[in-house]
């Protein structure tokens, strides 16, 4: 499963790179409202929440649906600004119904249907955003009601809450952080000036990558999308906070903008979703789950799992064969034989690259 970028046509200025105050503040509220995704960050939290005025915390929790489990596409901007006020400035110039209509998409689920129309306008649309909002609790229902009946205070409030965020921790922090960017952009910009695209995307992560023809991107995600970057290009912003994520905004009307965490020393890059699958379907059979218990004991020939299983030696080449394609074999000649080896450590990894895939 993909999401795939059309860039075709587009000329190579028009991959642009660039950091976003307002895309690492929606990174770092994230965290507040899903510490579980981030463990790494896990004291940092517990001591924002600690210190944040009482008001300010009530209102995290009020909004939290614009960044909790997807990100408003509005926080993510495709032409990001070197301070916080210049890019909430430009959220200020999104007129009403696209405002609306993408805070609901991700308060009310992801149900991009509600794109169709303005529920500010269409009485239908309305009804099925509110309808979405009270299955998810009372808080989504309460916001949706607000947003519709009027907007603009809902609008006032949220960007008010972000400032007070600025004021109350995302300052002290965005002083920091801004040096690793900047760090990440000029590796970045240099492989994009002379290695070109490819190179680029593929440092961006595993997960990035340009397709053969040069004219698509494509993005390892649970998911089958697809998106069109036309002439306005698509904008990669890296991240410190949003690690493991890998945010794409590829909604219709919206520039594509893929906001990636910086590379950081630590654990390799997880493998691809693809890979994760491959890996499930071939332990999804009970006879090489078999297998594998005797492989888990040490190396074995075709003919010693054949003898142990009472399984013909074709049956058993099969099977092994589907494991070899999973990556979770090793085949080495020995003499006249060949042994099969089990590769624990990407078994034993399995569980944290399905983890890292369906957070991705």
């Amino acid at each position: 499963m993909t999401l795939r970028i059309d860039i075709s046509g587009l000329p190579p200025e028009r991959l642009r790179f660039a950091a976003s105050p307002l895309a690492e503040l929606t990174a770092m509220l994230h965290v507040l409202a899903e510490p579980g995704h981030h463990p790494q960050y896990a004291d940092w939290a517990g001591g924002v929440w600690a210190g944040l005025p009482p008001e300010l915390a009530e209102r995290l929790r009020e909004a939290e649906f614009l960044w909790r489990s997807s990100q408003a596409d509005f926080l993510i901007p495709a032409r990001p600004r070197p301070t916080l006020a210049e890019e909430l400035d430009d959220v200020d110039r999104i007129d009403d119904e696209t405002y609306a209509t993408a805070a609901l998409v991700t308060t009310c689920g992801t149900d991009r249907e509600l794109a169709a129309s303005s529920p500010l306008t269409d009485a239908a649309a309305r009804e099925r955003a509110l309808d979405l909002a009270r299955a998810r609790g009372g808080r989504q229902e309460a916001f949706a009601e607000r947003l519709l009946a009027d907007p603009a205070v809902v609008r006032a409030r949220v960007r008010r809450t972000l400032e007070q965020c600025a004021e109350a921790f995302f300052d002290a922090a965005w002083a920091d952080v801004a040096v690793r960017l900047a760090g990440d952009l000029r590796l970045k910009n240099d492989l994009l000036k002379r290695q070109g695209a490819g190179a680029a995307l593929a440092s961006v992560s595993g997960a990035v990558s340009l397709a053969p023809d040069g004219d698509c991107i494509v993005v390892d995600k649970l998911q089958d999308k697809a998106t069109a970057a036309h002439g306005a290009g698509v904008t990669f912003i890296p991240s410190v906070f949003n690690r493991p994520h890998l945010v794409v905004v590829h909604a219709p009307g919206w520039q594509p903008v893929v906001q990636y965490p910086v590379a950081e020393p630590g654990p390799p890059e997880p493998v691809p979703l693809e890979t994760v699958t491959l890996r499930l379907e071939a332990l999804a059979h009970p006879v090489r789950l078999r297998l594998l218990r005797s492989l888990a004991r040490g190396p074995h020939t075709t003919g010693e799992l054949a003898h142990v299983w009472e399984l013909s030696p074709p049956e058993v080449s099969r099977h092994l064969a589907v494991l070899r394609r999973a990556g979770l074999l090793t085949a080495r000649r020995h003499g006249r034989y060949i042994r099969y080896t089990l590769n624990l450590t990407d078994l034993t990894a399995l569980g944290t690259d399905l983890l890292a895939a369906v957070l991705r």
